[in-house]
């Protein structure tokens, strides 16, 4: 290595574009819910956007996708990402639970972070959000669906998170 070796910029490697069709992840652990049988009509006919729900089993919501937090407002129920490939994707805790004021919600990321497909993002007091009487289906909406061909349901009954939740076609 020579004396001025240091001043012979490495070429950073590109990262990869997203490619095409690209698969949005499971955010939570649960049964898959269509978008149709989502209990709230805004979600249920698509209004937002297309999506799903998943009836959450545990208390954990994680990244369907990699990208950048738009939006994590205090109330802790929803988070705004900026995804990959321009996919914008809101992440939607139960139904109505705006009014729990961040009662039974553990943020663990703020707006402007970067985080990667699969990263924990919040953690939500299942028991808290019964007692409150809502619905805890964590929804999954592409905001910007008409930027894209099609955003298809591909998963059915239980899931895991990271499993292939919906597919997003340009």
């Amino acid at each position: 290595m020579g004396f001025f070796d240091f001043l012979k910029k490495k070429p950073e490697a590109a990262p990869a574009a997203p490619t095409f069709p690209m698969m949005l992840a499971a955010d939570a652990k649960g049964t898959v819910v269509p978008m149709e049988q989502i209990p709230d009509e805004v979600f249920a006919q698509g209004i937002l956007g297309k999506c799903c729900g998943i009836d959450p089993s545990e208390g954990k919501v994680f990244a369907p996708v990699s990208g950048t937090v738009t939006q994590a407002p205090d109330s802790g129920h929803a988070l705004g990402i900026q995804g990959e490939g321009g996919v914008e994707v809101l992440i939607h805790v139960g139904v109505d639970t705006v009014e729990m004021k961040g009662d039974g919600f553990s943020p663990k990321v703020k707006e402007g972070d970067k985080i990667e497909k699969g990263q924990l993002l919040l953690e939500m007091d299942l028991a808290k959000i019964a007692a409150a009487n809502h619905p805890a289906v964590v929804i999954t909406v592409v905001t910007n669906t008409d930027d894209f061909k099609d955003v298809e349901l591909v998963a059915s009954g239980a899931v895991e998170p990271g499993a292939d939740l919906l597919k997003v076609s340009k």
